[in-house]
């Protein structure tokens, strides 16, 4: 859902949660709008989770669609647009609405909600192996 964008971004706690787990070795998975944590998600050395990774969520065309539809901006800001302003970090996009997923070591991240299976099996791959 679209949710995240107002509940995810600036919530330290989340963010803190998110890190530990990614931090544990385990896989840590966003998609779609939830990937708006990884913004400001840092690890307990105080750099951002995202940094050197390869990731993607949200993509600014996939907002401009949804906007036409609605006939108004839905969102407060966009998660690629954002991502891009980020230093030393590689913010990813496939085709609009089309599955597409990335897992850079254990950080799983989905473009949008095609692309939960996909994700899913990164998870599922990384825990079998």
């Amino acid at each position: 859902g679209q949710g995240p964008m107002y509940t995810f971004r600036g919530n330290h706690e989340l963010e803190n949660l998110f890190a530990s787990f990614y931090e544990s070795g385990k896989p840590a998975a966003a998609v779609c709008h939830s990937t708006t944590l990884l913004l400001e998600a840092k690890l307990s050395t105080g750099e951002l989770l995202v940094t050197g990774k390869q990731w993607t969520g949200f993509a600014d065309a996939e907002e401009d669609f949804a906007d036409q539809a609605a006939g108004t901006t839905i969102q407060p800001y966009r998660i690629e647009s954002e991502a891009k302003k980020l230093e030393n970090t590689t913010f990813k996009v496939a085709d609009a609405f089309s599955a597409y997923a990335i897992a850079d070591g254990n950080l799983i991240t989905g473009q949008q909600q095609n692309s939960g299976a996909a994700a899913a099996k990164l998870v599922v791959e990384q825990l079998s192996g």
